[in-house]
């Protein structure tokens, strides 16, 4: 059972443990993921050099590997990284940003989802259909134009290729969380998180600090995606009438979330569990 509770409990247990992440994420929004690792309370740290990429994820406790700014070097430090993470039992959350994009982007993606064999999977429709290898779905940049199937049945048919316990994340609208025996669909958020630039990457800035302090990865992923919508909506509120954009939105939801009470949590959070 997931409900406000237990997703306090995890975000507290944030706070106290402060787990360092090792994010080997995209330039764009390595800044604003940082940021919101320290506003849920753990540790964030960026090395990116393949030289050093295993040394310092042996000194974390989960790591984000996300293909938003890909190159051959980037490619080769995340797979050094990702490996030495599931060889630790260091939990991997993974956002193949732009997978089917391109025909390297993709290549090198599907190769890191075999290899490196993540914890949890995070992507929009289009995204995870691409990985699963199901036909019809359309990309375009980063941005989703067709989901090629249902959200669940998306989320299926990814956790059905793979050859071991993985969770399957598709984002949207309704968060949807997959693992093979229990679905959430986390119906939390607002309406300016889309036109926040990075708003999934640091979704899975959040879920990493949760999933470093709760091994039920599922869990783990629920908690941390209701935790960030709620943090969303309460942000909203306390605005009032004052006009919200991208920008004050985004600082008002970081502040939000640091100082984001049990109460508000609990009495927010809208799960269903199946």
């Amino acid at each position: 059972m997931i409900d406000g509770n237990i997703a306090a409990e995890i975000l507290q247990k944030v706070h106290r443990e402060r787990p360092l992440v090792h994010h080997l994420t995209n330039y764009v929004t390595m800044g604003d993921c940082a940021s919101i690792t320290v506003s849920v309370g753990a540790l964030p740290v960026m090395a990116q050099a393949e030289e050093e990429v295993e040394e310092m994820v042996s000194a974390a406790r989960a790591a984000v590997i996300n293909t938003g700014t890909l190159s051959p070097e980037r490619a080769r430090a995340m797979l050094l990284m990702g490996v030495k993470a599931r060889k630790m039992n260091i939990p991997v959350i993974y956002d193949p940003v732009g997978v089917g994009a391109t025909t390297f982007r993709t290549g090198e993606a599907l190769k890191l989802l075999h290899e490196i064999k993540p914890s949890i999977i995070k992507g929009n429709r289009a995204e995870v259909a691409f990985l699963a290898g199901k036909t019809g779905a359309e990309i375009r940049g980063i941005e989703a134009l067709s989901g090629a199937g249902e959200p669940l049945e998306v989320a299926k048919l990814l956790r059905e290729t793979l050859d071991y316990e993985g969770v399957v994340i598709i984002t949207g609208p309704v968060d949807l969380i997959y693992d093979g025996k229990r679905t959430a669909r986390v119906n939390n958020g607002h309406a300016l998180l889309p036109l926040v630039v990075g708003s999934g990457c640091m979704a899975s800035s959040v879920i990493a600090a949760f999933a470093a302090v709760e091994r039920d990865y599922f869990r783990a992923a629920t908690a941390a995606l209701a935790t960030l919508g709620v943090a969303a909506e309460v942000a909203v509120q306390a605005a009032g009438n004052k006009p919200l954009g991208p920008a004050g939105f985004k600082t008002r939801w970081l502040d939000t979330l640091y100082f984001l009470s049990e109460e508000e949590l609990c009495g927010k959070i809208k799960l269903n569990i199946s």
